[in-house]
C-alpha cells in the first residue's frame, strides 16, 4: 500500500471476514480500494476529492459504500456502510441474524456462522452440507467438519424478548459462541 493510505475496516460476514483498504491521493485525486489485498476499484485523477465509491465484498456480493467528505481546509473523514447502514450499525444488526464459533479442530482454527433466516452453516468461508430435524423443544441442523459430528440446536428462550438460543455442540461438547 501507498502512503495515500486512508481507512482499513474489517468486516465481518457469513463467509469469512473481510479487510477493506482504502487510498485517497488527496494531491492527484487517486482512488484505490482493495478488499482482501486484491484492488477491486481504481480511478485517477478525480478533480472532486469528496464523494462515495460502491462496491461489493464476499461471495455474498455484499454491498460496500466508502463515503469520502470534507472536514476542514484539506482535512477528509471516511466512512464505510455495508447494505446501506454504517459499520457499527451493520455489526450490531449482524449479531442478531448470525451467531459465530470460533474453535480448533484437529490443528485447524474454524469460523462456523450461522445464519439464523435461512439456517445455512458456513465453515472458514465455505457453506456446509446440512441436515436439519424438529426436536421436542425445537430444531436441530446436523453436519459434519472433518471427523467431528456437529450440531446446531435451535430452542426457544421462553422469554419473547430473548427469541431463539442458537447453541453449537462438535462431538457432543458445547462450544461458546463468540461476538465479532
Amino acid at each position: 500500500m501507498s502512503s495515500d493510505l486512508a481507512g482499513v475496516w474489517e468486516v465481518a460476514l457469513s463467509d469469512g471476514v473481510h479487510r477493506i483498504e482504502f487510498e485517497h491521493g488527496t494531491t492527484t485525486g487517486k482512488r484505490v480500494i482493495s478488499v482482501d489485498g486484491k484492488e477491486v476499484l481504481r480511478r485517477n485523477w478525480m478533480f472532486k476529492l469528496v464523494g462515495k465509491e460502491t462496491f461489493s465484498v464476499g461471495q455474498s456480493e455484499t454491498k460496500a459504500t466508502i463515503n469520502i467528505d470534507a472536514v476542514s481546509g484539506f482535512a477528509y473523514e471516511y466512512t464505510l456502510e455495508i447494505n446501506g447502514k454504517s459499520l457499527k450499525q451493520f455489526m450490531e444488526n449482524r449479531s442478531k441474524v448470525a451467531s459465530t464459533w470460533l474453535l480448533n479442530l484437529d490443528g485447524i482454527d474454524c469460523r462456523v456462522v450461522l445464519e439464523k433466516g435461512t439456517m445455512d452453516v458456513w465453515c472458514n468461508g465455505e457453506k456446509i452440507e446440512t441436515a436439519g430435524e424438529f426436536v421436542d423443544n425445537g430444531t436441530e441442523t446436523h453436519f459434519s467438519l472433518g471427523d467431528h459430528n456437529c450440531c446446531v440446536k435451535a430452542v426457544s428462550s421462553g422469554k419473547r424478548r430473548d427469541g431463539i438460543i442458537h447453541t453449537l455442540l462438535v462431538d457432543g461438547t458445547e462450544i461458546a459462541e463468540c461476538t465479532e
